[in-house]
């Protein structure tokens, strides 16, 4: 198949609407549903993405997509018990894969809400029963169990996008698009991120244990298909705040490092000990978390109407027990698309636990940067790879 006919592009006026190949085949093959546009920017830009981390890591990865940026990506590490409860994979015996797309999907609830699904691996039964309880419009998987695609198969009435993509398709070096009727050309990203990378180490503290360069590599390789500017902030192989597509730096790390917050917030005594009632979704439930973590936790809307979702009334989550809380975050892994600027988000990102950081260097006040580092002891890799992406 060359070309695959779409309902609409972006929006619903923007028709005709398709995906083509000049040459050859499409790499692609839909095996049920209709995916649209940005479905397809979403697929394809995280399969890149699943792809590299699985190659990085050498473990099972995925990533939820969601306006062209992951909202959460992961590699295949066991979950912690505490991670099972926030994630609700419940009585599912998780798969490295599954465990992947767990954490990809957990790490920001709210923002993968109706995500697309990008796998490294075969889609295994495992995985294929956490997707079926959330709310999703796709996914896209080098190849599918036959069970699994079964069960996706009966997500959305039928209608769940899913896509098979050839996992040995190598596009061509050279890329096109076009804006206002004007095509813009480049040489395709193909850079390789690995730990030669991170040789660079500018600060005082010269110490990269081998989690920790991993947790690095899986931020740049997140950054590396994130809307620009972006910052990622990664714990235990999976993102755990992504700030994309602000003008500021500095307002992509507080985007991040408010988002890594909420991830830890979530995990804490008062949040585990909500009694929700009976019968109340999981989107429900998730904002609900939301707002509670945010102060505001009497009534939530769910199901079109204002409701109780509290068995009983919780107890206020306090500014000192939630810093109380948030202390005792540490080993956070920050990376940056381009160069810190200034030492803001150096301070910034040490409020949420950062200890260790790769960022591409080359600001006039790198200086300023380092010794801010030096200030918590914190390690710093200067990449010298800048990872814009629009």
């Amino acid at each position: 198949m060359t070309e695959l006919q779409l309902k609409y592009g972006c929006n619903p006026n923007q028709k005709p609407a398709r995906v083509f190949m000049e040459k050859g085949s499409l790499p692609i093959t839909v095996l049920n549903g209709k995916p649209g546009y940005i479905n397809l920017l979403d697929a394809l830009n995280g399969w890149q993405l699943v792809k590299e981390l699985a190659a990085a890591s050498k473990l099972p990865s995925a990533a939820s997509f969601k306006h062209v940026s992951p909202a959460g990506a992961a590699v295949g590490l066991p979950l912690s018990d505490t991670l099972k409860r926030i994630y609700f994979t419940g009585d599912i015996e998780l798969s490295p894969l599954a465990a992947s797309y767990a954490r990809a999907r957990g790490a920001d609830r709210m923002s993968s809400f109706g995500d697309f699904i990008s796998l490294s691996d075969t889609c295994d039964v495992p995985t294929a029963r956490l997707i079926a309880k959330e709310v999703s419009d796709g996914i896209i998987a080098p190849g599918f169990e036959p069970e699994a695609l079964e069960i996706l198969k009966g997500k959305k009435k039928g209608a769940y996008a899913v896509i098979q993509i050839d996992k040995d398709y190598v596009p061509e070096p050279i890329e096109r698009k076009q804006v206002f009727g004007v095509t813009f050309e480049q040489g395709r990203n193909n850079i390789v991120l690995d730990e030669s990378c991170l040789a660079d180490i500018v600060t005082k503290n010269k110490n990269l244990s081998g989690s920790e360069k991993r947790d690095l590599l899986v931020s740049l390789i997140v950054l590396k298909y994130t809307q620009s500017n972006s910052v990622a902030y990664v714990k235990d192989g999976q993102a755990i705040g992504v700030g994309a597509g602000q003008q500021s730096r500095v307002h992509c790390t507080r985007l991040a490092g408010n988002k890594a917050d909420n991830w830890w917030l979530r995990q804490s005594p008062q949040v585990l000990g909500l009694e929700f009632v009976d019968g109340l979704k999981r989107p429900d439930r998730d904002n609900a978390i939301d707002v509670y973590i945010g102060g505001e936790y009497e009534d939530v809307l769910a199901e079109g109407k204002w409701q109780t979702v509290f068995k009983t009334k919780p107890a206020v989550f306090t500014t000192e027990e939630k810093q109380a809380w948030l202390a005792k975050n540490t080993d956070v892994a920050v990376g940056s698309d381009a160069f810190f600027p200034f030492g803001d988000n150096i301070e910034r990102a040490h409020k949420s636990g950062a200890t260790v950081i790769a960022q591409p260097g080359g600001s006039i006040r790198d200086d300023d940067v380092i010794r801010m580092c030096d200030k918590y002891d914190m390690a710093m890799a200067f990449t010298g790879i800048r990872l814009f992406h629009h």
